[in-house]
């Protein structure tokens, strides 16, 4: 690969010594990196208020590593640290940090403006961008970059610098991979708020307090549950209901999302053996795995001694996965384990079609069972003909391949009946029932039996 140099006007350039340092094994980051910032920082007796750091988290490179096995792992990074020194100059520092996170020091005489640290921040993504081959496949890195110029501080020392540099980061993941935030004093107070709910967050999973909640899922032909889906619920003690939206990113930022999942998975597998023994019928339950779950290679042998434990079938349990997760190589660590999964015997769900990019080809290799369409796709759908001809392609093609369907986000009884007409196969949402703690559960399977006598047939339109 070329090597990518920055044009030398992105950096006022001054007589700076080289701010890496030869280091060993034993050496702490950390301390490389406030040695290389201290260097610039001190270099001719004066504060150099362009010094930059930057903050780099190659979002996708645990997924690369999991994928490469740990022969190749280091031979991995260290070629994703030689493609971030190509887009440096020589005496730049770029120093790996921890799991998928890199810092980066550049030395400036003048400080730059917004424009300039952006197009050093760019350069950087751009470098890991290009596919770089990990066994038998390639893959694409994708960055999120958080970065500190020393005249944004008031006091711009080593430490404040590197601290700021590591808000910025993660302000710039909290908005999404690929993001690029350059820090701001306003960052700070944020991010103690954040880092208070991490420790809460953290705290609340391990003593139950985060725990699913159960919506049910219907068949449009007879009005029976055909399973629930688990949705992660928290009620904190002083704060109330917290939208997943607001901890699962405190989840992920305490490395907590694999140990939730197993959480979703032992009280939903609890749950079955509940309703079994109170003689109540539900087929399934459906659990959503993260990335973090679905790259990790002991996943199947993990679920196959949770369901062994409650002395289920593994077709009681189905996987969810989103479609923005999955890949086209069967290579890829999330393919196999989903292959792992359809191979143990529990059916495996793709959430949120239509939001992706997962071809025919995928849905025929990854074995997918049942197709969940998008809530974008449902809704308004017995109002709207445009609607209702994407709606029936997306049923048309899953009929042919074999594929059952699903529509999430039915909120009203006229998308129920349309959909049942169109063809598709399950219903889940508002319409239906509101997701609910287990303890409302038997009592709603208990009233739902008592509705089937009176519930009408809805009649289909061919396809």
């Amino acid at each position: 690969m070329a090597a990518v140099t920055l044009p030398l006007a992105v950096f006022a350039l001054g007589r700076f010594p080289p701010v890496r340092r030869a280091s060993t094994s034993n050496d702490d980051p950390r301390s490389v990196l406030h040695h290389a910032l201290a260097t610039i920082l001190g270099a001719g007796g004066r504060m150099h208020l362009g010094a930059t750091c930057l903050f780099v988290r190659a979002d996708d490179l645990n997924s690369a590593i999991a994928q490469a096995g740990p022969s190749a792992a280091q031979d991995l990074i260290d070629r994703v640290k030689s493609r971030l020194r190509s887009a440096l100059r020589e005496q730049d520092a770029v120093i790996r940090l921890e799991d998928a996170s890199f810092a980066i020091v550049v030395g400036s005489a003048a400080p730059m403006d917004i424009e300039s640290l952006m197009q050093i921040a760019t350069r950087v993504q751009s470098t890991l961008a290009d596919p770089v081959q990990v066994g038998s496949g390639f893959a694409r890195l994708r960055a999120s970059v958080g970065l500190c110029q020393a005249n944004g501080l008031n006091a711009p020392t080593p430490d404040a610098i590197i601290e700021a540099a590591e808000t910025a980061l993660v302000e710039a993941r909290g908005a999404g991979i690929g993001s690029i935030r350059i820090y701001a004093p306003a960052m700070r107070a944020r991010r103690n708020t954040r880092d208070m709910l991490v420790q809460d967050v953290a705290h609340a999973l391990e003593n139950g307090d985060i725990k699913p909640w159960f919506q049910p899922q219907l068949s449009t032909d007879t009005g029976r549950v055909t399973g629930f889906e688990a949705l992660v619920r928290w009620h904190h003690p002083d704060r109330g209901p917290i939208p997943p939206s607001d901890f699962m990113p405190a989840l992920d930022s305490a490395g907590l999302l694999e140990r939730l999942g197993e959480v979703m998975v032992e009280q939903s597998l609890r749950a079955l053996a509940s309703w079994d023994a109170e003689g109540l019928d539900v087929p399934s339950v459906g659990v959503n795995l993260s990335s973090a779950d679905l790259n990790n290679p002991a996943l199947a042998e993990r679920i196959s001694w949770q369901i062994d434990r409650f002395d289920l079938t593994p077709d009681r349990l189905a996987i969810e996965v989103l479609e923005s997760v999955v890949t086209s190589s069967p290579d890829d660590a999330v393919a196999k384990n989903i292959a792992a999964l359809a191979a143990l015997g529990c059916h495996v769900d793709l959430d949120d079609f239509g939001t992706g990019h997962a071809s025919i080809t995928t849905l025929r290799q990854l074995r997918i069972d049942r197709l969940k369409i998008d809530r974008s796709f449902v809704t308004g759908v017995d109002k709207d003909r445009e609607q209702q001809n994407m709606v029936t392609t997306i049923l048309a093609m899953c009929e042919h391949l074999g594929i059952a369907t699903l529509a999430e986000g039915v909120e009203t009884t006229g998308e129920h009946a349309m959909l049942a007409q169109l063809g598709c196969n399950h219903v889940q949402g508002f319409a239906i029932a509101h997701p609910m703690p287990f303890e409302e559960t038997h009592a709603w399977l208990r009233a739902q039996v008592g509705t089937l006598v009176i519930r009408p047939t809805l009649r289909r339109k061919s396809l």
